[in-house]
């Protein structure tokens, strides 16, 4: 509970932060593709600040997160592994109960006779 309040607070610190950067650079900048002409560029991308700031940041988030999803393959390996493992001997379980019981029936129906 509180940490999911520090996170709502944390979020909502961020979006005010950035709606704030957003208002404050709405000026219009250049980047520059042309590495050989940069004081008169052929190429390049003219955009508000703002909407570099926020384009880098989400690059950021989706490469940090390939990142970890691709430092966690192994885990996930492993929990796979251990998944069929886990179904292979429930599975094994379940025979040996089913061969139980009947074994436990005929011996009572031996008996019985």
């Amino acid at each position: 509970m509180f940490g999911r309040l520090v996170g709502m607070l944390l979020t909502i610190l961020i979006t005010i932060a950035l709606l704030t950067l957003a208002v404050i650079n709405r000026h219009e900048v250049r980047l520059i593709l042309d590495p050989f002409n940069p004081q008169n560029p052929d190429f390049y991308l003219p955009f508000p600040l703002y909407g570099f700031l926020l384009v880098m940041l989400a690059i950021g988030v989706f490469l940090g997160g390939m990142a970890s999803w691709l430092s966690q393959g192994k885990w996930r390996k492993t929990a796979r592994q251990r998944t069929q493992e886990a179904m292979r001997w429930k599975a094994e379980a379940e025979r040996l109960t089913r061969e139980r019981d009947e074994r436990v029936t005929d011996q009572k129906q031996l008996l019985a006779s």
